[in-house]
């Protein structure tokens, strides 16, 4: 009689792996790619429609990945954003640096924030900006109020170039830098849901206007 062939234990099948998940990356790293891949899912959704299996998914790995190294969806969303409006808010910079004064260096500043391109990025401001709860969440409140400290920053910036270089006569920098990032806030708001309609151009117009009016934009030098 011949014995029996001992039967081999069946074979536990394999889950596979995404290639984010094959590699370990340091913390930083991989924080930053779960972020990236948040970036364009606000853009495409909104912020409130996105949620930590959209963001898993398009990073390219597990729940599990992303809950181990984010507390809440909110925690990447809002990183999601400080990201992108510090690349947006860099760009403008930079086209405002290569600028020959401090005049056009506005003008420039006032046409890149108001293209066709931008209302995307006005949409996913305004969307981060209706997030959070700001009795509950200080963190999430207190990013907001630094990326307005550094746009009014930015604004500030371009006018005291402008009155070193004798372009501007302005004696109350401060309150023109609110009232030009309130107004543009104000003028993309209109454009975004077009009541009234509100073109790119008009929307520069205006701003250009509160510029011309409260600058004092000296005809010889413009």
């Amino acid at each position: 009689m011949t014995a029996a062939k001992p039967q081999r234990a069946a074979k536990t099948p394999r889950r596979a792996v995404a290639a984010a998940d094959r590699t370990r990356q340091p913390t930083e790293v991989r924080r930053r790619l779960i972020v990236e891949a948040a970036v364009p899912l606000i853009a495409e959704r909104g912020y409130a429609s996105v949620g930590v299996r959209d963001v898993a998914a398009a990073a390219g790995v597990s729940v599990g990945t992303v809950t181990y190294h984010f507390g809440s969806v909110q925690e990447i969303l809002s990183e999601a954003m400080v990201l992108h409006i510090e690349r947006y808010y860099a760009a403008l910079s930079e086209a405002a640096e290569q600028a020959g004064s401090g005049a056009e260096a506005l003008r420039l500043l006032v046409d890149a924030l108001f293209t066709e391109d931008t209302d995307r990025h006005w949409r996913m401001w305004f969307d981060y900006w209706n997030a959070g709860d700001p009795d509950t969440d200080e963190a999430f409140t207190r990013g907001q109020a630094e990326r307005y400290t550094a746009w009014h920053r930015q604004i500030r910036a371009l006018v005291e170039r402008g009155v070193a270089d004798g372009e501007f006569a302005a004696a109350d920098l401060d309150g023109f830098t609110v009232r030009f990032a309130a107004l543009a806030d104000g003028l993309a708001l209109q454009r975004l849901r077009q009541t009234p309609p509100l073109s790119t151009q008009d929307a520069r117009r205006h701003l250009n206007r509160l510029v011309e009016t409260e600058l004092a934009v000296r005809p010889d030098r413009d």
